[in-house]
Order: structure tokens, then C-alpha cells, then sequence
């Protein structure tokens, strides 16, 4: 059996303040898994978290080595260079900060990249190289 990630969890300083900017960029928040210090969103086929950096550290007993970001990027592929542009924005009204406006890259695609409010970085980007199905995911051959 190929390993298989089913939850991605972002640590944040507020998580309110941070449901509330993931909900304005489109994230669908479930109101029967989530409680008052942890929010869980659909992305996909894996579930996107919103837990307290302390409370994350004291259960991975991760004190001694987390000074921080990790040097994670989560990314999401869409389907055009418009969608790009349009998710971008989404993202710096809802209060993210551009890092990179969208661009064409060396690889023949387009991307760009914010930080959200946590200074957790994505990456959105559109891969002519790669094809999406039809719920957004990509279809990566073997």
C-alpha cells in the first residue's frame, strides 16, 4: 500500500482569527469535527487543520526542536493562469501577503505565493504539464 497523507495541520497563533481567513478564501469549515480550539476544512482528499502552535508542540513533544516553520509549502494547482491571479487575490483581501506575484516559471507554468496570516506559505500555481480531474486534484502518472 502506497503511503497515503490524509491531514495536513497548520499551527496558528489564533484560531478563530485564522478560520475566519480560511473561510474567506473558499474553505468549507466542518461544523461536526471542529470545536473551539481546532478547526477542520475539506481540501480534497485530505483534511486541512487549524490548531494552536502550543498545543502542537506540547503533543509532539516537539519543544526542543520546533523553532518555527519547518520549510513547508502547501500548493494548490488550478486550472489556469487566470485562476491564479484570481486566488491570489482572494488571498491578499482576505489578509494574506503576497510574497511572489504570479509569474510565468522556468518550467513553462505560472505561479505565485502569499503568506497567510500565520506566515504559513502556499504556493498556487497553474502546471500545463499536469492534468487536473474534476474536482481539482492532480492526476500524477506513474
Amino acid at each position: 500500500m502506497l503511503p497515503n497523507i490524509s491531514l495536513i495541520t497548520l499551527c496558528v497563533a489564533d484560531i478563530a482569527k485564522a478560520t475566519a481567513f480560511y473561510e474567506q478564501l473558499g474553505f468549507v469549515k466542518s461544523k461536526r469535527a471542529s470545536q473551539d480550539d481546532v478547526s477542520f476544512f475539506r481540501a480534497g482528499s485530505v483534511v486541512l487543520a487549524l490548531w494552536g502552535r502550543a498545543a502542537q508542540i506540547e503533543d509532539a513533544n516537539a519543544g526542543a526542536l520546533w523553532t518555527g516553520n519547518g520549510g513547508i509549502v502547501v500548493a494548490q494547482n488550478v486550472a489556469s493562469e487566470r485562476e491564479v491571479d484570481a486566488v491570489l487575490a482572494r488571498a491578499e483581501s482576505a489578509g494574506a501577503q503576497i510574497l511572489k506575484p504570479a509569474t510565468k516559471t522556468f518550467w513553462g507554468g505560472y505561479n505565485g505565493y502569499f503568506a497567510d496570516p500565520d506566515g504559513h506559505l502556499w504556493e498556487i500555481a497553474y502546471n500545463p504539464h499536469w492534468e487536473l480531474d474534476e474536482d481539482g486534484g492532480v492526476k500524477l502518472l506513474e
